[in-house]
């Protein structure tokens, strides 16, 4: 709708997933002709080639300009994958990298690396389904319990609730968990979440949910991005400390569409040494070594929070499989490096 000949939110909205789609169907055009000409795909320079399947969005925040010309500097080519015509009709490839949806996809990806053992997929199809379910996602946290010298990271009390939302009270009470509660989606499909102050007003929302305790972390979470072994922290504010007293007099659900965003960056905010402190070196390195090898994944985050009121009790609330990388500091550097890494000199 127009208002007084103003463009809305909406239309400027769609008009950009628009544009963002077209830039990449250019990007494929070429690859088609030669195709359907029986021609396979245009011949490739020599050096490595990343073909990547990931939505118009995707594509937009990470194949940025800076990141494409590092790229070819270090004689890396990235070359869309079209889905309509068969991944093994296209390529050659040495690295497979994608982030899209569905049965049928993760079918295609799981085929092609049977019969094409000598390229790199990131990351493997089942190994990302199991960050997609908050059911899985930090059970290996759980299960390392890690705990050194530097400090001990665990993850909060938790359920998982997938019946009548009338029978939530008492399996909470059952469980053990206190209010003020987390409720996230069971499927990691988006990045909203709820905070409840009191067992009725969970009620309101649908099942199946994640239900976590919340922790107070003085407002502040870090963003741990793992790219192979690179490690990149960064602070984001996050849903603020609830007191005793703030318990006592609110009441409700209250829904945030996201804990932290790129435009609310901690890193320059002048914060209490207590809470801005990241987490010490060793024990991220540690933590991310251990999930690399659990998880069989390469390209993920982590979202980490500090307990309020303590210098070394952490806890991973949340993994995010090939997180926005756009958003993380020299990230062009990081990325290609890692991309070269993977590939015997040419």
């Amino acid at each position: 709708m127009r208002m007084g000949g103003d463009v809305t939110y909406n239309e400027v909205e769609e008009e950009e997933k628009v544009r963002n789609e077209e830039e990449v169907e250019e990007k494929m055009v070429i690859q088609r002709k030669y195709a359907v000409a029986g021609g396979g795909f245009p011949p490739m320079t020599k050096g490595v080639v990343v073909g990547y399947a990931l939505t118009s969005k995707k594509t937009k925040s990470f194949l940025q300009p800076k990141l494409e010309g590092l790229a070819r500097n270090k004689g890396i080519q990235f070359v869309a994958i079209d889905p309509s015509i068969p991944l093994s009709d296209q390529g050659p490839f040495d690295i497979v990298l994608h982030k899209l949806s569905g049965k049928e996809w993760r079918h295609v990806l799981e085929d092609y690396r049977r019969n094409h053992p000598e390229v790199t997929v990131l990351d493997p199809p089942d190994a990302i389904q199991l960050v997609h379910n908050r059911q899985s996602m930090l059970q290996d946290v759980a299960d390392l319990n890690l705990s050194n010298a530097y400090g001990k990271v665990g993850v909060p009390k938790q359920l998982i609730f997938k019946k009548d939302p009338s029978s939530m009270p008492d399996a909470l009470n059952k469980a053990g968990l206190r209010f003020p509660i987390v409720a996230k989606p069971l499927f990691a499909k988006s990045h909203e979440l709820y905070l409840a102050y009191d067992e009725f007003s969970l009620q309101n929302l649908e099942p199946p949910l994640v239900l976590q305790e919340f922790i107070n972390h003085g407002g502040v979470l870090f963003k741990v991005y793992i790219v192979g072994e690179a490690i990149k922290v960064v602070r984001r504010f996050s849903l603020p400390d609830v007191t005793k007293p703030e318990l006592s007099k609110n009441a409700g659900v209250y829904r945030f569409p996201r804990v932290s965003c790129a435009a609310a960056s901690a890193d320059e905010a002048d914060l209490d040494p207590c809470v801005g402190e990241l987490p010490p070196r060793p024990l991220l390195e540690k933590l991310a070594k251990e999930l690399r090898r659990r998880l069989g994944l390469r390209l993920f985050n982590l979202d980490i929070i500090r307990e309020h009121g303590t210098r070394d009790r952490y806890y991973v609330i949340d993994i995010n499989y090939f997180p926005g990388y756009g958003k993380m500091p020299e990230y062009e550097h990081i990325f290609t490096d890692f991309l070269l890494s993977l590939v015997p000199r040419k």
